[in-house]
């Protein structure tokens, strides 16, 4: 932790009367902290400061971050705005669901939620599209033996989201390198000349763009095929009020983005945690066999309890979103403090997702806490799908999508009669931000 905070910087001062983390470096703040270890940073803070500071994330500017449980509320505010999401990320971000507040949100949300709940999945028959490119996959990792676990599964959630697309298959490498260059606007320095991460990224997005109006347009030519942008451009076009086709795309944009990058993440950590403890590893083999198969609708979900249970603590202990950006638009109680109206705030998922107050034994990867529990799933158990009218449309996508991996994996690699064995050292070279992914090197074997 001291190499990544900046020994020069230790003088205390206060904004707003709120405490200031120290270490900051010119230009990037406390991003080396942020994005290589961010739990500790938030400790240090919280021992040092109380549980109101303010952090530096450098182009982004200073954000009143607050560990207290009184944070959580805010992502359900009526005077907290997500337009701040825009501003710091608005070359990718720009017009989506997750940067709009108020009547445009739920005018653009209501347009296209339809086609991401449980009903909408299977009459589009998503779960049956998804389960052989996930069993093809999982059978390859088989045959090779051993993996690079964060690249296979970025991979592989591109081509469940290109699926979903109808993209042909010869066109993936050319979707793969544009979207390479699409993810280099999260990080690019505003400086836009030939060559450089912004003018490769924006020239991608562009490229993106014109493909999904294309895609919208072949699904008004043909408006009785059925699949998941299909029911989307038609719930789109049955909505009340006018809507532009630039909602449309930019939200169809961001789930290609929001649907493999924390997806993949999520999906490495599962076979992570399966490596690393064999007792997992069993009853989720167990399971499997039970069920036989991998399911395709939200209905055979029911069928397997411990693939979703370890759906649902690796998304607790090992969150893809560990901080949300909030905008205070009124003067607000936050804790034990009053927040002035106009303050960038910073919600820290991460803190409240490994929280003692919130979990017990918080730190222990448990899937009793799951298998047992007898009240149904809270706001604060799935937080890091946000809460509130900003709740991830995605959710019931992404838990679909686990759980039929979870029972390919366990179906394939048992016949094989291997398991999933860990090749690197978990805790090196994880990072934390923008989002949360293992180290990139992590190799799994199968044997």
């Amino acid at each position: 932790m001291h190499i990544l905070l900046n020994p020069l910087n230790r003088r205390h001062r206060l904004r707003s009367d709120i405490p200031v983390m120290p270490g900051a470096f010119p230009l990037v703040g406390h991003l080396p902290a942020i994005v290589c270890d961010l739990p500790r940073l938030l400790e240090r803070a919280e021992r040092a400061l109380g549980s109101h500071f303010w952090l530096d994330f450098g182009p982004a500017g200073y954000l009143m971050t607050c560990v207290d449980p009184d944070a959580f509320a805010l992502l359900r505010h009526k005077d907290v705005s997500s337009a701040l999401v825009e501003e710091i990320a608005p070359e990718l971000l720009g017009g989506t669901l997750v940067a709009l507040d108020g009547g445009a949100h739920r005018q653009a949300r209501d347009a296209i939620k339809a086609a991401f709940l449980p009903k909408g999945l299977t009459q589009a028959g998503i779960g049956d599209l998804f389960a052989p490119v996930i069993q093809a996959r999982v059978q390859a990792w088989r045959a090779r033996g051993e993996v690079t676990i964060l690249r296979e599964t970025g991979d592989l959630m591109l081509k469940l989201i290109f699926s979903l697309m109808g993209i042909p298959a010869q066109n993936l490498p050319g979707w793969h390198r544009k979207y390479r260059q699409l993810l280099q606007l999260i990080v690019a320095p505003p400086v836009d000349l030939p060559g450089l991460p912004l003018r490769r990224g924006r020239a991608a997005r562009d490229w993106i763009d014109a493909q999904l109006r294309q895609f919208v347009r072949d699904a008004r030519a043909h408006a009785t095929r059925t699949g998941l942008i299909n029911d989307m451009v038609s719930a789109f076009d049955r909505s009340d009020g006018p809507l532009s086709d630039d909602v449309l795309v930019a939200n169809i944009r961001l789930l290609l983005l929001a649907g493999h990058d924390t997806t993949a993440s999520t999906m490495a950590w599962i076979v992570i945690e399966l490596a690393r403890q064999p007792v997992l590893w069993d009853a989720l083999v167990e399971e499997a066999q039970r069920v036989g198969a991998v399911p395709t609708r939200h209905a055979d979900l029911a069928q397997c309890p411990v693939a979703e249970a370890l759906f649902r603590e690796t998304l607790r202990l090992h969150p893809a979103t560990t901080l949300l950006p909030r905008r205070a638009l009124q003067e607000l109680q936050l804790g034990q403090r009053r927040i002035p109206a106009g303050t960038h705030l910073c919600v820290p998922l991460l803190h409240f997702s490994t929280s003692a107050l919130l979990h017990e034994a918080p730190d222990q990867f448990r899937l009793a806490r799951w298998l047992l529990r007898t009240e149904p799933i809270r706001p604060v158990d799935m937080l890091q799908f946000g809460t509130g009218p900003h709740v991830c449309i995605g959710y019931h996508l992404v838990w679909l999508e686990m759980v039929q991996f979870c029972i390919a994996l366990a179906l394939t690699m048992h016949k094989a009669g291997v398991r999933p064995q860990l090749l690197s050292d978990v805790e090196k070279g994880r990072r934390y931000y923008p989002t949360a992914h293992p180290s990139m090197a992590i190799r799994i074997g199968f044997s």
